[in-house]
């Protein structure tokens, strides 16, 4: 039986990544579903765009009427939620649409999947699967040298979006202990790569460096992330979407843990290698241009995850190593300029945030 995939947020970054890889690795059918915020992009997906196996359809999740007939009407055996508010800046700012999106709308989708679930026969409902998926920051912050975290880690957000981010998560378990709804979280560490929103930490900082501007750095920069290729991402939710086991929750996770000032640097440096042929730079120790402001508000010390459960349990391990990807995704914002450029032109203030991650 083909596979009939609904993926949210599928004009994101993680979502477009994953469709196309699903596009490339499965035989079945997707619709991708977005409401096109400001992070949304379709041009992300413009290489499988004909593909007769690929649909999109416009729509927000908080939008409990057509979502529900949207599902009743696709029939899916499959819905991997990534559609979602992430940014912590926004969130600390204005929280409401976070609230809103990762709250309500997961709910509106899990209240939907359950609906349509309920009236399939025996076989439909045991191939029948919701995909949550979320991130490390729901576990809160760790100590410098702490024990990392592992699927039984307590919940202790500390932002408004980690905070919404682990409310969909208790819903999400909530409707698997209740209801028997088949379900999988995964929860994942700071992913990178080609076409991220250039409002985060890697794309931000490139785009600085060739403008000549500040890189803002709060604090210190000593906050620590893993960080985890976007396809050896894509890569882990296809294998829990095909082997994993409902009412599980698995960690994926890049096991590079670097401070926020370490990526800074090794995205100069590669820049500067970079200039000796390519002539891109303004400024050829773009380390000068890291200015140091003003933290944020209950600003993380560190993430970090085990990913022993799923190398274990489904034979998948992150297999790009950082430097190799960061360099690559250096060159994609350098040999697609056009891409990062409309999104400023449409909206400067993009990279113009207080901080970065």
């Amino acid at each position: 039986m083909k596979k009939k995939i609904i993926v949210t947020g599928g004009a994101g970054f993680i979502g477009s990544t994953l469709i196309k890889h699903i596009a490339k690795n499965i035989k079945g059918k997707i619709l991708n579903v977005d409401k096109l915020t400001y992070a949304g992009n379709l041009s992300s997906l413009e290489n499988i765009s004909n593909n007769k196996d690929y649909s999109f359809e416009e729509l927000d999740i908080c939008d409990e009427t057509n979502v529900q007939l949207m599902i009743e009407k696709y029939k899916p055996t499959n819905i991997i939620h990534l559609a979602a508010e992430t940014h912590v800046d926004k969130s600390i700012d204005s929280s409401i649409n976070f609230i809103k999106t990762n709250i309500i709308g997961t709910y509106n989708l899990l209240q939907c999947s359950l609906n349509f679930w309920k009236k399939l026969n025996d076989d439909k409902k045991n191939r029948f699967l919701f995909q949550h998926v979320s991130t490390d920051e729901v576990y809160g912050s760790l100590d410098f040298g702490s024990s990392i975290f592992t699927e039984k880690t307590a919940y202790d957000p500390s932002s408004p979006y980690s905070a919404s981010k682990a409310s969909s998560d208790h819903l999400v378990r909530a409707w698997n202990k209740t209801y028997n709804l088949p379900v999988i979280i995964t929860n994942s560490s700071n992913n990178y790569g080609p076409y991220q929103f250039p409002e985060k930490l890697i794309p931000l900082t490139i785009i600085k460096i060739l403008r000549n501007e500040q890189i803002p750095v709060y604090g210190d920069g000593s906050q620590i992330r893993d960080w985890l290729h976007v396809e050896d991402h894509a890569e882990g939710i296809l294998k829990v979407m095909l082997k994993g086991k409902s009412g599980e929750t698995y960690n994926i996770g890049g096991n590079n843990e670097l401070s926020n000032l370490e990526v800074v640097k090794i995205i100069c440096e590669i820049l500067r290698e970079l200039n000796i042929k390519r002539k891109i730079l303004k400024n050829n120790n773009p380390e000068t241009q890291i200015s140091f402001v003003k933290d944020r508000p209950a600003h993380d010390i560190r993430y970090a995850i085990s990913t022993n459960k799923i190398n274990n349990k489904l034979n998948w391990k992150a297999k790009i190593k950082f430097k190799d990807g960061l360099r690559e995704t250096i060159a994609w914002y350098l040999d697609n300029k056009e891409w990062w450029e409309k999104i400023l032109n449409r909206d400067n203030n993009v990279i113009n945030r207080k901080g970065l991650n």
